[in-house]
């Protein structure tokens, strides 16, 4: 099932890159596998993992995530999906806003286990990439995003408390992963809001 899922997004995420590099997506999506089989996740949950962004980013449907990979996979990726509605015809820094709220109202209300750690998998890696750049290339970061550093600190330190509340309601790997994130986002933007 991961090595099908591999597959699918290498073709699906085909000629795409990470906002403002040169680096493939798919790039982020095995990173993403990678903290969840570190993390002891289940295949499906990695599956999961790998897909989180097929149905957001290309034209492939939920119905067709679902009859290849299953209806607990299609679950986890619908939940790690923004909806379409609060995408299309609003101006850019609304519709960003809209659909980061959408996302912290999720994982602090709705979210299954699987669907927290799917979610979290994927903040981690975004937010350590950011860390990353930020290293080398300072502030100049935030130039390839489309809302100021600002926003990126309200969205990340919001994400990063919901998880960690969520995470209190269960012992093991959200747990672990949940500190990993918070432990990050303080590194990028310090441990003030």
């Amino acid at each position: 099932m991961i090595f099908r899922a591999i597959k699918f997004v290498a073709e699906a995420h085909s000629g795409q890159y990470r906002k403002g590099t040169n680096i493939p997506y798919i790039s982020h999506l095995m990173n993403v596998m990678k903290i969840l089989c570190e993390t002891g996740c289940d295949k499906e949950i990695i599956t999961a993992g790998i897909l989180h962004d097929v149905v957001e980013d290309t034209s492939v449907t939920i119905e067709q995530v679902e009859r290849i990979f299953g209806n607990r996979v299609a679950i986890m990726v619908k939940g790690a999906s923004e909806p379409d509605h609060l995408r299309q015809g609003l101006d850019a820094k609304i519709s960003w806003r809209l659909r980061k709220q959408h996302t912290i109202d999720f994982i602090g209300k709705e979210a299954t286990l699987d669907q927290l750690l799917v979610a979290c998998a994927d903040k981690l890696d975004n937010i350590e990439a950011i860390r990353q750049d930020a290293i080398s290339k300072g502030e100049k970061v935030w130039e390839r995003f489309n809302v100021p550093k600002a926003d990126q600190q309200w969205y990340y330190k919001t994400v990063a408390a919901a998880m960690e509340k969520r995470s209190q309601e269960s012992v093991g790997p959200l747990n672990n992963l949940a500190r990993k994130l918070t432990q990050t986002v303080n590194e990028v933007f310090g441990k003030k809001v």
